[in-house]
């Protein structure tokens, strides 16, 4: 089983591009701490390249920018390519199935709901939840993507 869950910030904003075939594609790189701290006693971080398809890709363009937490689901795949000097080069990256940005509205500029890869086009943010239901917004079963 290939798949990955990783928590951290977005090292740089989102590179949007559009393939020749019209296909939305989204790059950039998410910062995650390591668990343990090194000799020193800092917590080192790895710089991961997460790479999203179509809604998901229109979803990251508009929401996320350098600094913003985010969760990523995906998978690790790794390619090669052959560089300009004859030398082959392997590149490692995250092929996101979904993208979530984390934190408040107050923090980094509010909480936005994840989107999964293929499922429609992206919708507004969904407002605040009131208070008195403990975080949850009531949501019509007709407004669910599933």
């Amino acid at each position: 089983m290939n798949k990955v869950i990783l928590i951290g910030n977005l090292a740089n904003d989102p590179e949007a591009f559009t393939t020749q075939s019209g296909i939305p594609r989204s790059t950039f790189r998410v910062a995650v701490q390591r668990r343990f701290a090194n000799a020193q006693g800092v917590r080192e971080a790895d710089f991961l390249t997460v790479v999203a398809w179509r809604q998901t890709a229109d979803f990251c363009n508009r929401y996320l920018t350098k600094g913003r937490k985010v969760a990523v689901e995906g998978s690790i795949q790794t390619r090669s390519y052959d560089a300009q000097d004859g030398s082959k080069r392997y590149v490692t990256e995250i092929i996101a199935d979904s993208v979530e940005a984390l934190g408040s509205r107050n923090e980094e500029g509010g909480a936005v709901a994840a989107r999964p890869r293929d499922n429609g086009p992206t919708p507004p943010p969904a407002p605040a939840a009131p208070s008195g239901n403990n975080g949850f917004a009531e949501v019509d079963d007709e407004e669910l993507p599933f």
